[in-house]
């Protein structure tokens, strides 16, 4: 049976919480930290800009805008180096928001320094220098996708586009669950996610046991996603206690299976889990969650 979150501090008053649970969360968070203070020149930018005439105001709001969305995008940047460098398979970020953000950070100082006295030579020397530490304080993005020694480039692929969707639907329930600021919620839906990535995380170390776990990453995941996003909506409107104990109960047998499912894997047992994929199939489609039958990595 899953365990409870408690803790000392907590609504049960138990003290049994497992530390690991919400360790994603808190390292995107920590990912994202040292670009907050960016965000700052921007409004200063702005503010100090609000008593020199239109023109200047103007290029002080576009200024400030560009310094803000290069902040927003280092942020973002941050985490998916941290994603990328957590797994052993992973695909070089899509967009390379860290590059793009040092760009942006550049032009945004330019413009900064141009409503002021530097003049178009000195603004353009400003934008460069910025643009040169904010390489040399944050890097540039994963250029590379990495691999495992030993296993052909088809499989890896094969496992970065599972996981890749895995950790997009463990996202999307995080998202949604803290929609309700409910501190309990959050913390059961980081349970889960932890023994979900778990899976992932076997998965990655040895990419033959994708076809073991595929349905998992895949169709029981998005089950999960869809059941958490149907519950926010109708839990969100009206709290239903009913329907609360019902999506607690598909987190425990989802943990529970996703936990057996893992440890069958890390024993490298082949065995038949047909059982536990009905259950779990049962399971979402009682909570009206329409389930694929494609054999598809999704």
């Amino acid at each position: 049976m899953a365990k409870r979150f408690g803790g000392k501090h907590s609504p049960d008053g138990t003290n049994d919480a497992p530390h690991e649970a919400a360790l994603d969360v808190r390292q995107a968070r920590a990912a994202k930290s040292p670009a907050r203070l960016l965000f700052v020149p921007g409004v200063i930018l702005v503010i100090t800009s609000l008593n020199n005439g239109p023109q200047t105001l103007v290029m002080a709001l576009i200024g400030g805008a560009i310094l803000t969305l290069a902040a927003w995008l280092l942020q973002e940047g941050l985490v998916a180096q941290a994603a990328y460098d957590a797994r052993k398979v992973a695909r070089r970020p899509a967009i390379p928001r860290k590059m793009m953000a040092s760009a942006l950070t550049g032009i945004g100082i330019a413009i900064a320094a141009y409503t002021g006295d530097s003049g178009i030579i000195g603004s353009v020397l400003y934008g460069l220098a910025a643009l040169g530490l904010h390489v040399a304080a944050f890097g540039i993005d994963p250029l590379t996708d990495k691999r495992m020694d030993g296993i052909d480039d088809f499989q890896q692929d094969r496992v970065a586009r599972v996981v890749d969707k895995a950790e997009a639907h463990l996202q999307t329930m995080q998202e949604q669950i803290d929609i309700l600021d409910d501190r309990k919620l959050t913390m059961r839906v980081a349970a889960f996610q932890t023994v979900a990535r778990k899976m992932i995380r076997t998965v990655e170390e040895d990419p033959r046991d994708l076809s073991g776990a595929r349905k998992f990453l895949g169709i029981y995941l998005q089950g999960a996603r869809d059941a958490t996003i149907k519950f926010v909506d109708l839990y969100g409107r009206k709290p239903d206690s009913d329907a609360r104990t019902n999506y607690e109960a598909l987190l425990d047998d989802l943990e529970t299976n996703f936990a057996a499912r893992t440890d069958t894997l890390m024993r490298d047992d082949r065995s038949d889990m047909d059982i536990e994929i009905n259950v779990l199939r049962d399971r979402l489609q009682r909570e009206g969650v329409a389930m694929q039958n494609k054999g598809t990595d999704t």
